[in-house]
């Protein structure tokens, strides 16, 4: 009985997980964090040393 009373909490906490990281990517306020990261590979500057 405590077997599937487990499994059932690590599954509700993995999907709540799963669904926090959607909302962490999917935030409008994070937007132009995430495209500045997004044009790192395509810089042609030298890295400031």
């Amino acid at each position: 009985m405590m077997d599937g009373l487990l499994q059932g909490l690590v599954t509700v906490f993995a999907f709540a997980t799963f669904l926090g990281i959607c909302v962490y990517a999917y935030s409008p306020s994070r937007k132009s964090t995430f495209e500045e990261a997004a044009q790192l590979p395509l810089d042609d500057s030298e890295p400031e040393s």
